[in-house]
């Protein structure tokens, strides 16, 4: 454990944020921007911003992604934002991770030292 990285693994974040659906909407987002750029020959804007609030008294935080996009039409553009939310865990170094890095593993017995009557 002490040779892992502290630092966000941001492929697995993008993977967790709003339960990967962040990852796809950023995709489209592209998509949609790169390709008005190229047929009406006008620039595109493709933004993210995060925002982060720590939860209670816990190392965890609620974080809102927001994407936001311009896309240019043949007369104007078209815009759209979307903003979601998900908690997330803070780890060593700052490390940000769906789970917490120290789960703890659950023994689940056959037999139970203690019995009902």
């Amino acid at each position: 454990m002490a040779n892992e990285p502290t630092s966000t693994d941001i492929n697995a974040l993008l993977d967790d944020l709003d339960a990967g659906i962040f990852r796809e909407k950023l995709a489209r987002a592209l998509s949609d921007a790169a390709a008005g750029c190229v047929a009406h020959g006008k620039a595109a804007d493709v933004t993210i911003k995060f925002s982060l609030k720590q939860i209670a008294d816990s190392s965890q935080v609620d974080c809102a992604h927001k994407l936001s996009y311009v896309v240019p039409t043949a007369k104007g553009k078209r815009s759209e934002e979307n903003t979601t939310k998900t908690p997330l865990y803070v780890g060593r170094g700052g490390k940000l991770t769906l789970f917490p890095e120290n789960q703890g593993k659950f023994e689940f017995n056959e037999q139970s030292s203690t019995q009902r009557a």
